[in-house]
């Protein structure tokens, strides 16, 4: 996230403010360092609904897979696309 701007509480909170600032830069009306700003908040939530997708799909794949481990977020790196 940005250092303005602390992560946000929930999936859904971050997904709320990204369609916000969608409709605000699809407007068009935003001065140009404030779209910048507003770009780069996106793109930090983009990647933070995307990490919590990701974790959420090896969640599932573990259950799917009748293999009940504890699901420990921390131990699957998100970013690490040998592990899918």
């Amino acid at each position: 996230m940005t250092k303005s701007a602390p992560p946000p509480k929930t999936f859904e909170a971050a997904v709320s403010e990204l369609e916000t600032i969608v409709r605000q830069m699809e407007t068009g009306s935003l001065p140009l360092e404030q779209a910048l700003e507003q770009y780069q908040r996106g793109i930090a939530l983009l990647r933070h609904c995307q990490d919590k997708l990701d974790a959420a799909e090896q969640q599932i794949r573990i259950l799917e897979g009748n293999d009940l481990v504890p699901f420990q977020p921390d131990d699957f790196n998100v970013n690490d696309n040998t592990s899918r």
